[in-house]
């Protein structure tokens, strides 16, 4: 379901490839919400969000930095995005993802595919220009 298409390349192989990594940590929690099999799946959506934690920090330090280097002008307002998203991630109520977890992984997908696509085909797509 979620993938990183050729549409969502910005240019910047080193960008496209961690935004690529961002898709398959969306997936995952795809798959998750899909598989039946599973009837508790707490362990699993806090392990996906600890690593979504992780790999956009890392993603984002890389992205801003490559930033810096080129002198990119919205700079500044992308850091303010990129403490947004990961302000997101650590406001989301572990407890509540217990309760409903099928909900819960709803949630995580709509928030992950509206950052998704909307940052990088309106906000990191500026970077490769």
């Amino acid at each position: 379901m979620y993938e990183m298409k050729e549409e969502y390349k910005i240019g910047v192989d080193i960008i496209d490839e961690q935004h690529k990594r961002l898709f398959e940590l969306a997936d995952k929690a795809y798959m998750l919400l899909k598989n039946e099999f599973t009837s508790d799946k707490y362990d699993k959506i806090i392990r996906i969000l600890e690593e979504l934690k992780e790999y956009t920090a890392t993603h984002f330090d890389s992205e801003e930095e490559y930033m810096e280097s080129i002198k990119y002008k919205r700079l500044f307002t992308q850091k303010i995005q990129h403490k947004k998203f990961i302000d997101s991630l650590n406001k989301i109520d572990l407890r509540s993802i217990d309760e409903n977890q099928d909900e819960s992984l709803v949630e995580i997908l709509t928030f992950l595919n509206e950052w998704l696509i909307e940052h990088i085909l309106k906000t990191d797509i500026l970077i490769g220009k």
